[in-house]
């Protein structure tokens, strides 16, 4: 099989770019900020952005292409492997701080099925505003 690279910075390269620098840049913030707690309205803005961005995709390509890159060749399994295990890594890793603020976790878990990230951000949206919420509660009444 025959591999082409673009010669010139093509849309889609300066997305993935794009993506890439900020996944590092919000990587190292989280690792210099280990006692930071969540930005609910960071969390939903990224969910409603990715719903959209997601939307304008399948608008212009359709469902089937996400399909066609995950089973055309091994790198595409791969990937889809990839995503599949860090989607279960971190509903793993959310779903008891969930339980600790009481959430509704059937509903969620289905739309993180459904959705991968977006519901996944939107999860963790929720959750930040619900710690918040139980921080100033709990300043209220001490």
């Amino acid at each position: 099989m025959e591999i082409t690279v673009p010669e010139t910075l093509t849309p889609f390269l300066a997305l993935a770019g794009a993506g890439l620098a900020f996944a590092v840049a919000a990587i190292i913030v989280i690792a210099l900020r280990p006692g930071a707690p969540g930005n609910a309205l960071l969390a939903g803005a990224l969910s409603a952005g990715f719903a959209a961005f997601s939307a304008v995709t399948i608008a212009a390509e359709g469902v089937l292409p996400v399909v066609l890159n995950h089973t055309s060749n091994l790198w595409g399994v791969q990937v889809w492997y990839d995503l599949l295990f860090s989607l279960s890594v971190a509903t793993f890793l959310i779903l008891p701080r969930a339980r600790a603020v009481s959430m509704n976790l059937m509903p969620w878990i289905a739309f993180i099925l459904a959705t991968a990230s977006i519901g996944l951000l939107a999860m963790a949206a929720r959750l930040f505003w619900l710690e918040a919420a139980a921080t100033r509660e709990a300043g209220t009444t001490a």
